[in-house]
C-alpha cells in the first residue's frame, strides 16, 4: 500500500477556490459539489466547452467571450471560444494599486521590488517606446535576460501591442541563442548587459556585435542594466538603434487602451530542446495559455489575491512563463536570479522564509540537494505562510517526498507537476481534494483526459507506458514556425498513436488517479529536469578533428538524468586530458554549462541504422540494461556491445 504523506483538512477544502469552483457550476449547471476530485474532474473531460467556457466566467476575465468551440476529428485543428477576444498583459496587470507586485532577488542579497502601480507605468512607459521604434503586431521581439523585473515589464509590454515574445537566459552560449532567433528574424532584441552566477560575473554585452552580424532582422536593441549595477556601455554598431532601459525613468507614460486580439492570437514562441537539429520553435496562443494558467494557479494551487509566489526558473525554461501568469490571479511574484546555494544551501528557504512565500516551486533536483545535505528546514524557518510546494522539471522520488514532509514542513501541499514547453503547461499535477501519496502525481488536470498507453495504444493501469491526452486542450500549441502544413508539429505529438497526443514520457497511471513520472521516452536529455538537445552537443564535438565520430545519450542516475557524450577517435588521435578539458570548454562556452557531458567515454564503434542515423534511444537501453526494439532496423547492431556493462557508468 502506498503511503498517504498528506491530505487537507476540511476547513482548508471548504476555503479552497476548487469548492468555490464548486458552488459556482452549481449555480449554473445541474452540479452538486461534493469536494470529490474524481467526479469535477470527469464532469471536466465530459463537458469540456461548459468548463472552458466557465472557466472564463469564474476568473472574470477581461475580454469579449464567445461560447463557440469548434471540435473537429482531427485533435490539431480544434478550437476554444472561437472568436472571442481579450488582451493578454490587460489580464496580467490585474491590480493598479500600491500594494507589491514584483520582487527581484539576486544570489548576492540585492532585492527590490514594484508595486503594481509601477509595474502598469512601466509596462505603458514601455508600449510607447515599442509602437516608436515601429515594433507591430505579430513583430518578434527577442529577450536575452537575466530573471529581472524589467524583463517581466518587456514581456507585458509586448504582449500587450500583439507583438510575439521569444526569450532565452544569458546562460545559453552566443551560438545557442543564434540557432534560436535567427528562426523567428526578430525586430528588436532586449539583453541584459550581465549575469551573476555562484559569484562570478559573466558579460553579456560582449557578445552583441556576434548576435547582432547573425541575425540581420535585429534593428534595433534595448540593453537593460543588472539590478544594483552601474550600466555597461555599449559601442555603437552601424544600422542599428541602442536604445538604454533606464532611460525610460524620466519618460511620461501615456495613457492607452489595450486592443483586443482574438483569443488564438500569437503570445510566445517557446524553444524545442533540439534533439534533432535545430531548436523547433512552438507558438503559443495567448487565449488558450491564459485560461490554462489561471485554472492551473486557482484551482490546482489554490493561489489567492495577495500571495507570493515563488518559482526558481531561467528566462529559457517555460516555467518562467507559467510564473508571469500568477500575475493574472492577483498574486504578487519573486523573482530569483543566480546560483540557488550561491554561499548558503538554503538560501531559496531563507528568501521564502522572508518574503512570506505561499507557493514555493523548485525543480525535484534541488529538493534532492537538499535531502542529500540533510538540511532540516523547519527547525530553521518556520514558513507559516507557506501553503504549496510545487515541483518539476523531472521525477520527484519517493525519498524527495519523504524529506519534504520531514524536513521543510509537515502541513504543507506537495504538489508535483509535469507537462512540458510543448504546452507551456501541465498534464498532471496537485489539487487540494485529494491525497498526497509518496512518489506520486495527484491526478490529471481538469479537462485535462490524460492516459498512459502501451504501445499498441490500449490504456494501462498500474503499468508503465506512454504518457498521452486524448482529447485536445487550450493550449496547444497553435503551430510550429516555419513548418509548412503542420509537418513538424504532427510528427512531434501525433505520429505514434494517431489523433491522440504523445507526449513523449514513461509514465504509469495508478489505480487512485496517480501517476508516476519516469522520464523522457525519446532521445530528448533531461538533466536537473531542464529538456536539451543533442544537437547542440554534436555541433560542438563535430569541430574536433580528433574525434570520428559521437554519440549522446542521457543515463538514469541518482534520481536524475546525467549526460554521456560516447565518442570513437580518429586514427592516430587518443582522449588526452587536454582534449577532454577543450571538448567541455566548447560545450560549455557555445551551447550552455547544462550540456557539458558528466562523462566522456571511448568507444570501439557506434550503432547507427542502415540510412546512417545515429540510433542513441538503443544505446541508452543498452547502457541501463533494458531490452532493445528494433534490431533489425541497425546497419551494424554488433556496435552495442561495446556499450554494455561498462564499469565506468556505475559509479
Amino acid at each position: 500500500m502506498t503511503k498517504k504523506l498528506w491530505e487537507a483538512s476540511l476547513k482548508q477544502k471548504i476555503n479552497s477556490n476548487l469548492f468555490e469552483f464548486e458552488k459556482f457550476l452549481a449555480k449554473k449547471f445541474n452540479y452538486i459539489p461534493e469536494k470529490n476530485y474524481k467526479k469535477l474532474l470527469n464532469w471536466t473531460i465530459k463537458n469540456p466547452k461548459l468548463f472552458w467556457s466557465s472557466m472564463w466566467e469564474y476568473s472574470n476575465l477581461k475580454g469579449i467571450k464567445n461560447d463557440k468551440f469548434y471540435f473537429p476529428k482531427e485533435i490539431i485543428k480544434s478550437k476554444f471560444l472561437v472568436k472571442s477576444k481579450l488582451n493578454y498583459a490587460e489580464n496580467l496587470l490585474s491590480k493598479n494599486d500600491n500594494s507589491k507586485a514584483v520582487t527581484f532577488i539576486s544570489e548576492n542579497g540585492y532585492r527590490e521590488e514594484k508595486t503594481w502601480k509601477e509595474l502598469n507605468n512601466n509596462t505603458l512607459k514601455l508600449i510607447n517606446i515599442l509602437k516608436e521604434i515601429k515594433i507591430k503586431e505579430k513583430d518578434r521581439v527577442a529577450a536575452y535576460t537575466a530573471n529581472q523585473i524589467e524583463t517581466v515589464e518587456s514581456f507585458l509590454a509586448t504582449s500587450a501591442i500583439g507583438a510575439i515574445w521569444s526569450s532565452c537566459s544569458p546562460d545559453f552560449g552566443t551560438r545557442g541563442v543564434m540557432e534560436r532567433f535567427s528562426q523567428i528574424k526578430p525586430k528588436l532584441l532586449i539583453i541584459t548587459d550581465r549575469y551573476y552566477y555562484n559569484g562570478k560575473e559573466i558579460n553579456v554585452l560582449e557578445r552583441l556585435p556576434t548576435i547582432i552580424k547573425k541575425i540581420k532582422s535585429i534593428k534595433n536593441v534595448l540593453i537593460i542594466n543588472y539590478p544594483g549595477k552601474k550600466n555597461l556601455k555599449q559601442k555603437k554598431i552601424k544600422g542599428i538603434k541602442i536604445i538604454y532601459y533606464n532611460k525610460l525613468k524620466g519618460k511620461k507614460e501615456k495613457k492607452t487602451s489595450f486592443k483586443k486580439f482574438d483569443f488564438d492570437k500569437e503570445l510566445a514562441i517557446l524553444f524545442s530542446s533540439g534533439t534533432t537539429g535545430k531548436p523547433k520553435c512552438i507558438c503559443h496562443r495567448a487565449g488558450g495559455v491564459l485560461l490554462q494558467h489561471i485554472k492551473e494557479h486557482k484551482l490546482h494551487c489554490n493561489v489567492k489575491d495577495g500571495d507570493n509566489v515563488f518559482y526558481f526558473t531561467t528566462c529559457g525554461w517555460m516555467m518562467w512563463n507559467w510564473l508571469m501568469t500568477f500575475l493574472a490571479s492577483k498574486a504578487s511574484i519573486v523573482l530569483f536570479d543566480g546560483f540557488p546555494m550561491y554561499k548558503k544551501y538554503d538560501l531559496l528557504l531563507k528568501i521564502a522564509h522572508k518574503e512570506k512565500i505561499s507557493l514555493f516551486g523548485v525543480s525535484a533536483k534541488y529538493i534532492d540537494q537538499l535531502r542529500k545535505l540533510n538540511l532540516n528546514i523547519k527547525n530553521k524557518y518556520k514558513l507559516k505562510y507557506l501553503k504549496t510546494i510545487c515541483s518539476t522539471g523531472s521525477p520527484l522520488s519517493s525519498d524527495g517526498f519523504d524529506y519534504v514532509y520531514k524536513n521543510i514542513k509537515k502541513d504543507v501541499h506537495l504538489a508535483s507537476i509535469a507537462g512540458g514547453t510543448d504546452l507551456v503547461s501541465c498534464f498532471v499535477l496537485g489539487n487540494i481534494y485529494s491525497p498526497v501519496y509518496k512518489g506520486q502525481i495527484q491526478n490529471n488536470g481538469l479537462g485535462m483526459n490524460t492516459d498512459v498507453f502501451s504501445d499498441r495504444g490500449k490504456s494501462l493501469t498500474n503499468k508503465k507506458g506512454e504518457l498521452v491526452c486524448k482529447s485536445p486542450f487550450p493550449s496547444m500549441p497553435i503551430y510550429f514556425w516555419n513548418d509548412k502544413n503542420d509537418k513538424k508539429y504532427k510528427s512531434a505529438y501525433f505520429k505514434k498513436f494517431k489523433n491522440i497526443w504523445h507526449h513523449g514520457d514513461y509514465a504509469e497511471r495508478k489505480l487512485n488517479g496517480g501517476y508516476v513520472i519516469y522520464g523522457r521516452s525519446d532521445t530528448t536529455l533531461n538533466p536537473g529536469g531542464v529538456r536539451l538537445g543533442t544537437a547542440e552537443i554534436y555541433s560542438e564535438v563535430e569541430k574536433f578533428r580528433e574525434i570520428k565520430e559521437s554519440i549522446v545519450v542521457g543515463q538514469s542516475w541518482d534520481n536524475d538524468v546525467r549526460i554521456i557524450l560516447f565518442i570513437t577517435m580518429s586514427k592516430n588521435f587518443s582522449l588526452t586530458e587536454l582534449l577532454l578539458d577543450q571538448i567541455k570548454k566548447n560545450i560549455r562556452k557555445n551551447a550552455s554549462p547544462r550540456h557539458v557531458p558528466s562523462k566522456i567515454i571511448v568507444v570501439k564503434d557506434i550503432p547507427r541504422t542502415k540510412s546512417g542515423k545515429l540510433v542513441e534511444l538503443a544505446v541508452k537501453s543498452t547502457i541501463e540494461g533494458n531490452k532493445i526494439k528494433n534490431l533489425e532496423a541497425l546497419a551494424n547492431p554488433e556496435a552495442l556491445r561495446y556499450f554494455k556493462n561498462l564499469k565506468v557508468l556505475s559509479n
